[in-house]
């Protein structure tokens, strides 16, 4: 998993509440368990005049050019800004895949859908939470100044502004921990792999009848 340890980007806004799972990465896109290739069909029902479905050349779908990530001052974005209870709605591990593979490493938001908002830190994303006051203030800068970014500084707990202002933010000291050396479950259980080897080989030394003719 990419570490996260401090992040500037384009902001991007998501001015909705309430954007569930299923927005974000409709249910018929789910047939892969790969994490790689669902960016195209991020928020597929927002940025295409046309359904979507599985395999489809997106190159050549009709785009809603009023959508957010389809207008060109928002190309290359890689911080979304949401409103409240992002992420709610199913528990699909593919909703941060796709934000993922779109290219987003952070989501700023007011609240957060629990499941989502854990799923976000084993796929190395920071969903950070700022209050109401705060996100609105964002909003009304990235719409007042074109290429607006921020700076995401997980180390120090900051989210820095272009004109230098700091909004800290909290995260748990254990998720914290894992964004910054990129390690997911897997990455956490290879920590302890020469402890596992071990003990698969005293268990092996102890009860070999149980591995006879293997």
């Amino acid at each position: 998993m990419q570490a996260f340890t401090v992040h500037k980007g384009l902001v991007a806004p998501m001015d909705r509440a309430n954007v569930d799972t299923d927005m974000i990465i409709p249910k018929q896109f789910l047939k892969s368990i790969k994490r790689s290739g669902f960016g195209v069909n991020l928020f597929d029902e927002l940025r295409y005049e046309d359904e979507g479905f599985p395999g489809q050349d997106c190159s050549k779908r009709p785009l809603n050019k009023e959508f957010v990530l389809n207008q060109p001052r928002y190309q290359g974005v890689s911080v979304l800004i949401a409103r409240q209870n992002f992420g709610c709605g199913s528990s699909r591990e593919h909703a941060p895949w796709a934000l993922d593979d779109f290219g987003f490493r952070c989501v700023i938001a007011p609240s957060f859908a629990d499941i989502f908002y854990n799923n976000c830190f084993k796929n190395g994303i920071l969903p950070i939470t700022l209050s109401d006051e705060q996100v609105d203030q964002l909003f009304s800068d990235v719409e007042a100044n074109e290429g607006y970014q921020l700076e995401i500084n997980l180390e120090r707990e900051v989210v820095v502004k272009p004109n230098g202002d700091e909004l800290p933010f909290s995260i748990d000291a254990f998720r914290r921990h894992c964004l910054l050396n990129g390690l997911d479950d897997i990455g956490l259980t290879l920590q302890d792999a020469d402890k596992i080897r071990a003990f698969e080989q005293g268990y092996q030394a102890n009860n070999p009848w149980l591995f006879a003719g293997n």
